[in-house]
């Protein structure tokens, strides 16, 4: 029984990093609930906080975030986390599985779950992309719209057109308020190609959680997007990955948890947090032959170039 809460648990934390990083994408509103056992060996039992969670990523390394909320929800916590902790950056916007559900969609997509909406999805999806707007006019620490894109996985023909059309109302959004953006793409690498070519991309453009190959990679590189890794490019499966890093200017190239998810192996399956993103660092360096000194200069640089300073 103690093994296997183990395994369900925080992982360790990891060698701090020689240089501060900066975590391009993480959803702490949902690591902060995340109830896991194993924070700390004296109560496996504790809930960290928020406050918690950015003292233990700063003790690595990670000492600045970019806080993504893309629901209702996430936007009210988000706008108030990065007005009261000077690590945090925001970036907000209506992610493209809640575009579906506030367009009052109910299909079951490619993913064969049945469509989930919660109180929230009450809000016509104008509104809910209105309030996004909203926030990001106000706070100044909101430095990027983001996560919109497509998610063909989780949409199907109805819901594949709404999230079309949120996607370039976010780009539209971004680019008139001079932010950057921050794209979800999940099966859906060519039709996001198309619209940012058609609409007209912001000068600032981040593919988060970077999930295409060397082919993807070349056409970012074509049009200076930036590209963040995340911990699936650690996995032993996806050499796909591996190859389009390397095909990256290395100025191109950000970092990211995406926590509570996709943690970096060995600890596949466990919470993340941004206190794991060496992790992933040191997979980049690996991969590209470079020194971990250099990379972690380096990802902090692009960061800086996408968001300004903290």
């Amino acid at each position: 029984m103690g093994r296997k809460q183990r395994e369900r648990g925080w992982p360790p934390a990891p060698e701090p990093l020689p240089l501060p990083v900066i975590d391009d994408h993480t959803h702490l509103e949902s690591v902060v609930d995340w109830r896991a056992d194993g924070w700390d060996p004296t109560d496996p039992g504790v809930h960290p906080d928020l406050a918690a969670h950015l003292a233990r990523a700063a003790q690595v390394g990670v000492t600045r975030m970019v806080q993504v909320g893309c629901d209702l929800d996430a936007l009210a916590w988000t706008d108030a986390a990065v007005r009261a902790h000077g690590a945090l950056v925001g970036a907000v916007a209506i992610h493209p599985n809640e575009a579906v559900l506030h367009a009052g969609v109910r299909e079951v997509a490619p993913d064969g779950l049945d469509p989930d909406p919660q109180p929230r999805h009450d809000v016509p999806l104008d509104e809910a992309v209105a309030r996004v707007a909203a926030v990001a006019r106000d706070n100044p620490r909101v430095r990027a719209i983001g996560e919109t894109g497509l998610d063909f996985f989780r949409a199907g023909d109805a819901g594949r057109a709404v999230q079309r059309e949120a996607f370039r109302a976010h780009v539209a959004l971004a680019k008139e308020l001079g932010l950057a953006l921050q794209i979800h793409d999940r099966d859906a690498h060519e039709e996001v190609v198309d619209v940012l070519l058609r609409d007209g991309a912001p000068e600032r453009t981040v593919f988060h959680c970077f999930s295409g190959g060397a082919a993807l990679a070349e056409v970012a590189a074509r049009h200076g997007w930036f590209c963040s890794f995340a911990g699936p490019v650690s996995f032993p499966a996806n050499d796909d990955l591996r190859a389009a890093l390397r095909v990256l200017p290395p100025a191109l190239v950000l970092v990211e948890t995406d926590a509570p998810y996709l943690t970096v192996h060995p600890y596949r399956g466990r919470p993340n947090a941004p206190y794991l993103l060496p992790g992933t660092v040191r997979t980049v360096a690996e991969v590209t032959g470079r020194s971990l000194g250099d990379v972690c200069a380096q990802v902090g640089a692009a960061a800086e170039a996408v968001y300004g300073s903290w």
